[in-house]
């Protein structure tokens, strides 16, 4: 199935979906820090992978990580909660290009030793502080500074600036992670920075170390705040200029979604912001790229009013894409918006609406979200957000291609028929390929995409398209297995012409059910998944529940939300049984070498 032509895409169709023979699974654990039991330790979600184009065997995963909260079994059995300013920012490594991964520990504010009794009788949490040897699995410095990393990862390489600030590939790599970042302390009036959340930014320049445990190997978090007290910064993406034939090498970049009212306004941001840095992460300026309209400033985004699920990368030239999902006031439809910037992201173009989108899942009243898999289901918020990436020819810039490609999942064609869509450009976004339907379909059962996320090697010459899918239709019950898998896939590209995809891995399916929010009402598998690529090989990584055990007693819980019955709030660690792995998400994955090299 190859794509003739470019066109400007003014309308959307999904192409033919193959039926293909399963790929074997050679995927491995990534968060291997993480427990299998109890819960929430054993929970990790929404993961984010970066590699360093300039020394291509370094990889990074980044996740939502529970590593470090208290068990249910501290204080009342049946609360699973959150630990009030323990982090949540994981991270592994591979320095062998995805063969082996590592999860460092460092010193923090940790409950990983709040275990409990069994019984509510037993008193809360008393997290440890680094003096008192609390040990962590997240990102460091965030306790001495006043602030929390509460997850969302973004991570991104880059050149590191010399003591001039001059950025070269001869001064060594940074790494940028950024994460959501709150205060540690509760009272205004000790707030470390303003608003609900801002976006905080680690950063070294030592992967052996920092993979080694050395804490001392990570600079103090820089953070970016939102826009006013009222506000809150979600769903980031960081990235670095990492062509050398680009007149702004080793700028960074992030985007967000900047919401005001309060973390419960809803999944369409206030506005969109761009924030940069020319001094490798230690000072960042921010502009807006769209805003909704009811204000001077807002006026030139027209209908545009919502913006979230931004990515944001460069070309070989400078030149700064940030795609971003945004809802249309006057026709009522979410679509993939498009902005670019040529001065380093000093100013952006105005938005450009690419793709009309159509979002996938059931609206459960009852939980006041939209789900997939059935009832009680994971939700999924972000599934029609736009991934990208960019044949920019890193680390060096020559002979890149600068093809963009884009991949979402869109439910146009109703329940139990959602699709991951693939499209590309040639011309800086100017024109695309007609979208095409590119999940597989095995064993007489179509993947039912749920997140998506594409990667083009620097070269121009593969793209890897990574997703996870549901494997049975919406249940109306609890009662039956929702099985989820990760698939990898593969494709060549010649003259800008993407070929066939063909699967490389297809991960082990798990229950979807064993999954789950700390409230426990519902299940919680997060809103994406990554793709990274290097000339020589693809990686990627996904939500994976194959480790984990449904729990029946959970299940008739969640039921009986639905049904109104009398069914008693369980205790995971004694009602789920013996041996249980309830909420034990984990995320897996890997690298896999260019099949066609």
């Amino acid at each position: 199935m190859r794509r003739i032509g470019l066109a400007l895409a003014t309308s959307v169709l999904s192409a033919f979906v193959f039926a293909v023979p399963a790929a074997a699974d050679t995927s491995t654990l990534i968060s291997v820090g993480s427990p299998q039991t109890p819960f929430s330790q054993n929970k990790q979600n929404e993961p984010a992978v970066a590699v360093n184009e300039n020394s291509p065997a370094v990889l990074v995963q980044g996740a939502n990580d529970n590593i470090d909260m208290e068990a249910c079994n501290a204080g009342d059995d049946t609360t699973c909660p959150f630990t009030p300013g323990v982090g949540s920012s994981g991270l592994s490594f591979s320095l062998d290009s995805g063969s082996t991964w590592d999860q460092p520990t460092y010193s923090g504010y940790s409950a990983r030793t709040c275990l409990g009794a069994p019984g509510p009788s037993d008193p809360g949490c008393s997290p440890l502080t680094p003096a008192q040897g609390g040990k962590i699995g997240t990102l460091p410095w965030y306790y001495e500074n006043g602030v929390v990393s509460d997850g969302d990862p973004a991570l991104a390489f880059g050149p590191a600036p010399d003591a001039n600030g001059s950025f070269s590939w001869a001064n060594g790599s940074r790494l940028y992670y950024a994460n959501l970042t709150a205060n540690f302390a509760a009272k205004r009036n000790d707030f470390a920075i303003k608003g609900v959340e801002g976006v905080g930014v680690s950063r070294t320049d030592n992967a052996p170390a920092m993979a080694s445990d050395d804490k001392a190997a990570w600079m103090t978090p820089v953070v970016i705040p939102s826009s006013s007290a009222a506000a809150f910064a979600d769903k980031e993406q960081v990235w670095a200029d990492n062509a050398a034939s680009s007149p702004h090498f080793g700028n960074a970049y992030l985007c967000f979604g900047n919401y005001t009212g309060g973390p419960s306004t809803g999944s369409n941001a206030h506005s969109l912001v761009v924030a940069r840095s020319t001094d490798g992460g230690s000072r960042w300026s921010k502009v807006t790229v769209a805003k909704v309209p009811g204000s001077a400033s807002g006026k030139q985004f027209g209908a545009l009013s919502g913006a979230s699920g931004c990515t944001i990368r460069t070309s070989s030239d400078g030149t700064v894409y940030v795609f971003w999902l945004g809802w249309n006031q006057q026709i009522k439809q979410n679509g993939i918006y498009m902005a670019t910037s040529k001065d380093g992201g000093v100013t952006f173009s105005a938005p450009r609406r690419l793709f009309q989108v159509t979002h996938t899942g059931v609206f459960d009243p009852v939980q006041g979200r939209f789900e997939m898999d059935g009832i009680t289901g994971a939700r999924d918020d972000l599934s029609d957000a736009p991934s990208i990436d960019v044949a920019n020819g890193a680390p060096t810039g020559t002979g890149a291609t600068n093809q963009i490609v884009l991949t979402w999942v869109d439910g146009r064609d109703g329940l139990n028929h959602e699709h991951v869509f693939f499209t590309t450009s040639t011309d800086g976004g100017a024109h695309w390929t007609t979208p095409t339907a590119e999940e597989s379909s095995v064993g007489g059962f179509t993947d039912r995409g749920y997140y998506s996320a594409v990667a083009i090697s620097p070269n121009g010459q593969d793209v890897y398209l990574v997703y996870n899918a549901f494997r049975a239709p919406y249940q109306t019950d609890t009662s039956n297995p929702r099985p989820l898998v990760g698939v990898v896939k593969h494709a060549d590209v010649s003259n800008g012409t993407v070929g066939a995809f063909t699967e490389l891995n297809r991960g082990t399916a798990g229950d979807a059910r064993a999954s789950s929010t700390n409230a426990l009402p519902d299940e919680f598998l997060g809103d994406y998944v990554y793709a990274a690529a290097t000339d020589s090989y693809g990686a990627g990584v996904w939500n994976d529940v194959r480790r984990a055990s449904d729990c029946p007693a959970v299940d008739a819980w969640r039921m009986s939300l639905e049904t109104g019955a009398s069914v008693p709030k369980p205790a995971p660690e004694q009602d789920c049984g013996t041996g249980n792995t309830f909420g034990n998400s984990d995320i897996f994955g890997g690298a896999w070498p260019d099949p066609t090299p």
